[in-house]
């Protein structure tokens, strides 16, 4: 899950200056650049470059606040309406806008310097769940206002993946870069519906979602302070001159990148790549409460079940990170994406609590694959792109979730869950496979033997 965010359009458009005059703006103290070489780095230089602690503390916490947030919406919902169908809608919405934020707003990751487009976004966000807290909020309003984060959200994560190519350069480093984001992401998922069930016991959820707001008022001040002023990376119009860029559609623009990066064959594969192997994933996952209920287990055993893919996921990223370098990743990366989805294949057995916690931690440990996946994708697409890039990938990857989510869902009305769930591992593993070999013949020849 990501932070949500959104644009800032307000403030003149900046050309990009050429390379001579480009170098950015220092944030106070920051005299460590990006580590250099083509070696793995590993995870400690990463953070030994002061700006992207600055940009790991603010997605640390405004993952945990979002966390804290989204529960408290929830409980809100029911509160009010007493409609379990209306308190899950609040989950449902975080996810649904992604694609349209992601098709319409990706040139703003583009268009408008780094920083401005993370801290607006930050703030946007903010205001919203400030909103929240106003009694009396119709229903209907609170559900309106978490669509706003969840459309401008691929916005954020897209110009926040394209600056850590700044931050870090674009070689190993970018990839460990990634791989803490992500670390970061699962484990405050972890902690955060933890601390909010605690958190909920205590204080009433708007008390909650004013800390929400705080976190992410924080967040925005730390992007803001923490790190450097840089140009956009293209003026309006990819490239229009001054006088007629800001004539250029927002609109245009995006669908426009969107063509060009669907018609290079490499860039497409790609992103199915990472696209197809989560959509598979999520679909055994979604089925967990009414499979635990059908083992008779309690709330508890349903805590410990959903707490083994983002386990997993953590264990499998921080150990190939930190022990195999780049090329061992790059290696591993078409095989682990298609064998992720294998052990959903153990539901067909009906597994008992541990092996089914087992078959969910396995699982998990396939987001590995994404190591050597970035690294591709940074190499494939063009620096004026970049942003674009990176924002329909997450729109598209939780895009893809949400489908997968809703299909498994839909099938297991009528299919016993444990077939199901066998069922989309099988699918997905095929589908991997088919989608790994399009990857494999799109390789560059030098690149090759790599794989």
């Amino acid at each position: 899950m990501s932070t949500p965010s959104g644009p800032g359009t307000t403030d003149p458009l900046e050309s990009r200056p050429d390379a001579h005059a480009s170098r950015p703006e220092l944030a106070p103290g920051d005299d460590q650049g990006p580590p250099r070489g083509p070696g793995s780095v590993g995870y400690g230089a990463v953070f030994a470059v002061r700006e992207f602690r600055a940009v790991f503390a603010a997605h640390l916490v405004s993952m945990l606040g979002e966390m804290v947030g989204q529960i408290a919406l929830s409980v809100l919902v029911f509160r009010l309406t007493g409609s379990p169908l209306l308190s899950a809608l609040t989950f449902a919405t975080s996810m649904l806008p992604y694609a349209i934020g992601g098709a319409l707003l990706s040139s703003v990751a583009d268009r408008f310097p780094a920083r401005r487009v993370l801290v607006v976004c930050d703030l946007v966000h903010a205001g919203c769940v400030a909103a929240m807290v106003v009694p009396g909020m119709p229903v209907a309003a609170l559900l309106a206002l978490r669509c706003v984060p969840a459309a401008i959200s691929p916005v954020f994560s897209g110009t926040r993946s394209a600056t850590l190519g700044d931050i870090l350069g674009e070689g190993d480093a970018f990839v460990l870069g990634r791989s803490v984001i992500r670390i970061t992401a699962q484990t405050a998922q972890l902690a955060g519906f933890g601390v909010g069930g605690l958190l909920l016991a205590a204080v009433s959820p708007r008390a909650a979602l004013v800390l929400t707001a705080a976190a992410l008022v924080g967040s925005a001040l730390v992007l803001r302070f923490g790190t450097r002023r840089r140009p956009a990376r293209q003026v309006a119009g990819g490239g229009a001159p001054p006088a007629t860029a800001g004539r250029c559609s927002l609109l245009g623009d995006s669908l426009s990148g969107m063509r060009r990066l669907f018609a290079d064959r490499r860039i497409r594969a790609l992103m199915l790549l990472s696209w197809v192997p989560p959509m598979f994933v999520v679909m055994p996952e979604v089925l967990l409460t009414p499979y635990s209920d059908g083992l008779g287990l309690g709330s508890v055993g349903l805590g410990l079940l959903m707490c083994g893919m983002p386990v997993g996921a953590i264990v499998g990223e921080a150990l190939v990170g930190s022990l195999l370098g780049p090329r061992a990743r790059a290696r591993l990366t078409l095989p682990v994406g298609v064998l992720a989805m294998l052990p959903a294949l153990g539901y067909a057995v009906r597994p008992s609590f541990g092996w089914a916690l087992a078959l969910q931690m396995l699982t998990g440990c396939g987001i590995a694959y994404s190591l050597g996946l970035d690294q591709w994708f940074l190499a494939a697409v063009p620096d004026e792109l970049r942003g674009r890039a990176m924002t329909v990938l997450t729109a598209g990857l939780m895009t893809a979730q949400g489908l997968g989510m809703a299909v498994s869902g839909a099938v297991a009305e009528f299919v016993p869950i444990h077939v199901v769930a066998a069922t989309a591992g099988g699918c997905g593993a095929l589908c991997s496979l088919l989608v790994a070999l399009e990857v494999r013949r799109t390789v560059p020849g030098p690149a090759r033997p790599e794989l």
